[in-house]
């Protein structure tokens, strides 16, 4: 027999993953788009008012809608994000005595996230349009 999520519960998280995205958006080592893709897909099962809500936010929409629409990462938020990964792992690299094992995990996954980012399409392509 399946399970079936109530609706209260997709809506709390959502609130909860807008709650943590727009924390991010302040905090260098919480990422904002992510959590607001999640909050995104919560409100698309349980509420549709608060779902367009999100899409179509002056500040929260634009990036759910490209990478949605297009998964397409902006270049300035490309730029924001190695700034701030970039400087969240200087700080354990050079001023926390930290085992080296612990160093070159950070570094390869950090390299890996910016790896993927970095790939991703800046703008629409023309053949989507």
């Amino acid at each position: 027999m399946r399970r079936v999520v109530p609706r209260a519960l997709f809506f709390g998280a959502g609130w909860l993953f807008v709650v943590i995205g727009v924390i991010g958006i302040f905090l260098p080592l919480l990422p904002t788009t992510p959590f607001l893709l999640l909050a995104a897909w919560c409100f698309s099962k349980s509420s549709e008012r608060f779902h367009s809500w999100l899409m179509n936010h002056p500040r929260l929409g634009p990036p759910v809608r490209d990478w949605q629409g297009h998964g397409v990462i902006r270049p300035s938020a490309k730029i924001l994000a190695t700034g701030m990964m970039g400087a969240a792992i200087l700080f354990p690299m050079v001023l926390v005595k930290v085992p080296i094992w612990a160093k070159w995990t950070t570094v390869v996954t950090t390299t890996c996230v910016l790896s993927f980012i970095w790939t991703r399409p800046s703008r629409p392509s023309k053949k989507g349009l």
